[in-house]
């Protein structure tokens, strides 16, 4: 069974700084491409950044420089650090494993940047 568990969601305030981590069971984690998604309330699903396992990293250009993202094989993790936070980055962030024609997805974690 594949599961994409996400955590450290949370409220901070803007200019602040979070980590997010997916940890992936029931996949060959290091042949997977990962990434991060967010949706806002009203507003489509969009990618946010992913690293193939390659460790080619492609970010939205809306989060370059200030969005990190990062993977550890050995600990199944997949980290999306980040910082100088704003209020447009509130949304629920999705980790998702990718092979082929197959894609996991987490089931998401808040993020909410707000004074």
């Amino acid at each position: 069974q594949v599961q994409l568990v996400e955590s450290g969601g949370g409220l901070v305030q803007p200019g602040g700084s979070l980590r997010l981590s997916c940890t992936a069971s029931g996949i060959s984690f290091s042949i997977y491409n990962m990434g991060w998604y967010r949706q806002a309330p009203g507003k489509q699903r969009e990618l946010v950044a992913t690293i193939s396992r390659g460790f080619t990293t492609v970010y939205v250009n809306s989060v370059k420089g200030r969005f990190t993202i990062s993977r550890d094989n050995p600990k199944n993790t997949v980290d999306l650090q980040m910082n100088s936070l704003k209020p447009e980055d509130t949304a629920v962030y999705s980790c998702t494993a990718n092979y082929g024609s197959m894609t996991y997805w987490g089931q998401g974690t808040q993020v909410t940047v707000s004074l």
